[in-house]
């Protein structure tokens, strides 16, 4: 049985456009694949992570600097820094 050359071509595309459709749906079922701003789900989700994370330094650099910047007596300070210890 010969195969012509062309016919061996049609095959290798139809091969290589199931192997994406089944990968694309496996990609899709674990959330890794792009949305429809074709970005990478987890790499949004780790820009998500990473955004929240920087607030709450931005929130903990306020406290500090308002700490250090507060002309405030001693003991003033010292409850301060306690109630900032039992709040995390």
């Amino acid at each position: 049985m010969k195969v012509s050359f062309w016919t061996a071509v049609i095959i290798i595309v139809a091969i290589w456009g199931l192997v994406s459709v089944i990968r694309s749906r496996q990609d899709a079922a674990i959330g890794y694949g792009p949305d429809e701003d074709r970005d990478s789900l987890s790499g949004r989700q780790r820009e998500r992570e990473l955004r929240a994370e920087i607030a709450q330094l931005r929130d903990r650099l306020e406290v500090l600097e308002r700490i250090a910047t507060d002309d405030r007596e001693s003991k003033r300070l010292s409850a301060e820094i306690e109630n900032l210890r039992t709040r995390d």
